[in-house]
């Protein structure tokens, strides 16, 4: 499968996660996480969930749902349900998440690691996210400390004020100093 790795502002757009169990709660964290509103639609709704800062609707899923949806997500345990969600969500030009059947969506969430404004996303690019979760627990323990990037920053912005060949002395300098402090060679 060919996908294209991105990072994308979705802040204050709306996301509609069709679902209410623990599969739509860790998809409703994540969206949150992204800045985007949220809506719920189940007719249960994990109790986690209700605790949210989501809009939850306790009923089933209606044809224009997704009205306006950025991010759809389809993640209840039925399939049928899932694949109508799916499809709707794709005809309305959509990013859609389909938690049972990844092949139905055209959006994959990823594992992440973050630590002090640095942010990496791992997939396996195969139905494993055992494997990407791994990765992202291994790379979580190389980022870097807060204090540590703010001093590359400044080191960088130093450097930006240097004549041409001093920058690039002073820029390789920084290049040398990262590699070593993540272990890897410059």
């Amino acid at each position: 499968m060919s996908v294209l790795p991105v990072f994308l502002n979705l802040g204050g757009e709306r996301a509609v996660v069709v679902g209410g169990g623990a599969v739509a709660l860790r998809r409703a964290r994540t969206l949150l996480d992204a800045g985007m509103a949220v809506t719920v639609i189940a007719p249960e709704i994990h109790a986690d969930l209700l605790a949210l800062p989501v809009t939850c609707e306790r009923r089933g899923y209606r044809d224009g749902d997704l009205t306006g949806a950025r991010v759809v997500v389809a993640a209840t345990d039925q399939a049928e349900v899932n694949g109508v969600v799916a499809a709707a969500a794709r005809q309305a030009g959509a990013l859609v998440n389909h938690a049972g059947e990844a092949g139905q969506g055209n959006l994959h969430f990823a594992a992440t690691a973050q630590r002090a404004g640095v942010q990496v996303a791992v997939s396996s690019g195969r139905e494993l996210p055992l494997l990407a979760q791994a990765l992202a627990r291994r790379i979580a323990a190389l980022l870097p400390a807060e204090a540590q990037i703010d001093g590359w920053i400044a080191a960088r912005e130093h450097a930006l004020t240097l004549d041409p060949p001093g920058r690039e002395a002073a820029l390789q300098g920084l290049k040398t100093d990262i590699h070593a402090a993540l272990g890897g060679p410059a």
